[in-house]
């Protein structure tokens, strides 16, 4: 999968540059991880689990010996392992040439955090927010350096009613975190404009990952079904993604939504740039970052 969908010289673009990547312990973040790292890249990636973070750094050094790939602890879903972890990638880098902000969940019931955050809200979106605020000067540093989000289709069946934006559950609930994300980077690059920093969202199919395994119930089962029958390879869900970390095709392109390596149009509701700018304020308001 040279330059992510067989397009363009990413393993010169890729070579010596810094990578930051969160849900790169199994799935497409792993895929796309190891990838990367075959490039040239040297990852640094967040995991909450030590077992399983010492096995990918395993398999990250058998891709590209030599290279000192890292991982950060961090629970995501929490505001101050989030900052904390933040700032310590910004104490241990002086450059980071692209950040993915590809960490996620579905929970089939409403479940709170400690900071008394709906748990989907907070990890799917609020993650993205403070890592990208926290890490900009970083990227800004790098000169030319990319955002990639992990979005998903699951948006057009998401809601955003800011009065209610955290009671929601399952499904729903999921997709209008990931509604957020696409209105998270609409406003990112809007914000960044200039900068030299794009930043950039993707769906990446259905994939048969760990995904959902964390649901409970009903959803399990009916996602474990589909994904023996519909999904996609994690190879080639993690297609998009690495598209936009590595191809000079997308060099300075920002703002965008992106499906099988292409631009794609996003729903009415992930096109509002009033939404956007509300979202980010609230998201700021909550993290106490980004204003």
């Amino acid at each position: 999968m040279r330059g992510g969908c067989g397009q363009g010289r990413a393993e010169f673009l890729m070579q010596g540059k810094t990578v930051v990547i969160t849900g790169a312990t199994s799935g497409i973040g792993a895929v796309a991880a190891r990838h990367l790292a075959q490039l040239g890249a040297r990852i640094v990636f967040v995991a909450r689990d030590r077992r399983r973070a010492e096995e990918t750094l395993r398999g990250l050094r058998a891709a590209s010996p030599g290279q000192a790939h890292t991982a950060f602890y961090a629970d995501l879903a929490r505001l101050r392992e989030m900052k904390r972890v933040a700032a310590e990638i910004a104490a241990a880098e002086p450059r980071v040439d692209v950040l993915m902000n590809n960490a996620g969940l579905i929970a089939s019931r409403n479940q709170r955090t400690e900071d008394g955050l709906e748990l989907m809200f907070a990890t799917n979106h609020l993650s993205y927010f403070v890592l990208s605020n926290l890490l900009l000067e970083r990227l800004r540093a790098a000169g030319g350096a990319r955002i990639v989000s992990t979005a998903s289709e699951a948006h057009r069946r998401g809601k955003l009613d800011f009065d209610r934006l955290q009671d929601q559950k399952g499904a729903a609930g999921y997709g209008t975190t990931k509604l957020c994300n696409i209105l998270f980077t609409r406003e990112l690059a809007r914000r960044i404009a200039g900068t030299g920093v794009t930043a950039n969202c993707l769906h990446p199919g259905f994939v048969a990952t760990r995904f959902g395994d964390n649901a409970g119930g009903a959803m399990r089962t009916g996602l474990a079904i589909a994904k023996r029958l519909f999904a996609l390879s994690p190879e080639e869900g993690a297609r998009t993604m690495m598209y936009l970390a590595d191809s000079p095709e997308v060099a300075g392109r920002s703002g965008g939504y992106y499906d099988r390596c292409a631009p794609a149009e996003p729903s009415r509701a992930a096109q509002s740039d009033a939404d956007a700018k509300r979202l980010w304020q609230l998201s700021a308001e909550i993290t106490g970052i980004g204003a």
